[in-house]
């Protein structure tokens, strides 16, 4: 039966995320001022995750996604519990002012990554089930309780990033699922009024973010060095970019990050606008793919949780991307395969791993053989 899962796999997929880390590896090397003759750790550990998260993914084909959903109250508690740990003495751990991360000895892990697949699980087989009706603002009560706890801890974490990114996870399945457009669009409105209030209550640090954004030419507050050197970085390659590991605003420290949060501009100094235009139309291609693999599942829980991994990716692009380039505040999400991180490259593999589990059993099994 495994053989005839891997057979029915959309290979399209698999290509484009293959594709993926092989920028990824060059990317990193140069980022990190490595090359093919000296491997340092980044590129053990992305190599090691990429590896590990490759095995997972296929072992993700034998495991049927429906029994995921018997253990959707499970997987809930299971995720309050991991945002919890990172308060636990000795194995939580603060980095760029959050304490979003725990420390499991030879590796260290963002809770937030595994929750993110457990909350789309969590919330497909709440909405998959056929009494649900999303026509009134009280048929969210129930899905916004789910969500609501996860995001508290997230920003008292603080992780605004990540927050943010369950946010469009939750509109996005919602929309789906059949959500009326006329709460979308109150929503929006409700949320965009309540902005001044959200921001009163961020971090100082995230305030400043918020703050540089805004205002993207007043060099005094400190988020416009990022934003600026990102957008110096990727406008000196103009067309063609500067040619692999030749590029020079990262090696000399110029560019923060620069081998996760704004590796883009990394791609943008070394291989220009031919080479960024090359990541969109992949990513491009990748969305299509799953959004096609969501409507051909044979259910609608299968559906929503592949309809939830792309709202998640679609996101964490255009995230990373926009604030590379100062469309967006600068927030530390990673770019999907790309980014060096060994948590956010594992869990990447996990989702394509799930969304391939709804995938291949699409057809009867009289249909596969």
């Amino acid at each position: 039966m495994f053989i005839q899962y891997v057979k029915n796999l959309n290979y399209k997929v698999l290509v484009l995320i293959l594709l993926l880390f092989i920028i990824s590896a060059f990317m990193v090397l140069s980022a990190t001022d490595a090359n093919f003759n000296h491997i340092n750790r980044f590129i053990k550990v992305q190599s090691i995750a990429f590896l590990l998260g490759l095995v997972i993914m296929f072992m993700m084909l034998i495991i049927d996604y429906k029994m995921l959903g018997n253990f959707d109250w499970f997987l809930y508690v299971i995720s309050i519990l991991l945002l919890l740990s990172v308060y636990i003495p000795g194995l939580g751990i603060v980095r760029n002012n959050a304490r979003s991360w725990i420390n499991l000895g030879p590796i260290d892990l963002q809770t937030s990554e595994l929750v993110k697949l457990f909350f789309i699980v969590v919330l497909a087989k709440y909405l998959s089930k056929e009494d649900r009706k999303l026509q009134s603002i009280k048929d969210l009560i129930v899905p916004s309780i789910i969500l609501l706890p996860i995001l508290i801890l997230l920003l008292k974490q603080p992780d605004l990033g990540s927050a943010l990114v369950f946010v469009v996870i939750f509109i996005g399945m919602l929309f789906m699922a059949g959500l009326n457009l006329k709460i979308i669009f109150g929503g929006t409105l409700t949320f965009a009024a309540s902005i001044p209030i959200i921001y009163k209550f961020l971090k100082p640090h995230q305030k400043l973010r918020i703050d540089a954004f805004l205002h993207p030419n007043d060099s005094s507050l400190p988020g416009y060095y990022h934003v600026m050197q990102s957008k110096i970085t990727i406008g000196s390659g103009q067309l063609w970019g500067k040619g692999i590991f030749k590029g020079i605003y990262h090696k000399y420290n110029y560019l923060p990050v620069r081998e996760s949060d704004f590796i883009y501009a990394v791609i943008g100094e070394e291989t220009g606008f031919v080479g960024t235009s090359l990541i969109l139309i992949i990513y491009l291609v990748l969305l299509t793919e799953l959004l096609k693999m969501g409507s051909q599942s044979k259910d609608k829980f299968g559906g929503l949780i592949i309809y939830g991994i792309m709202f998640m990716f679609a996101f964490q692009i255009f995230e990373n991307i926009g604030m590379t380039i100062g469309l967006m505040p600068v927030t530390g999400i990673t770019l999907p395969f790309i980014s060096y991180g060994g948590s956010s490259m594992v869990t990447n593999f996990i989702a394509i791993g799930m969304a391939f589990s709804v995938y291949v059993r699409r057809m009867r099994r009289s249909e596969m053989n």
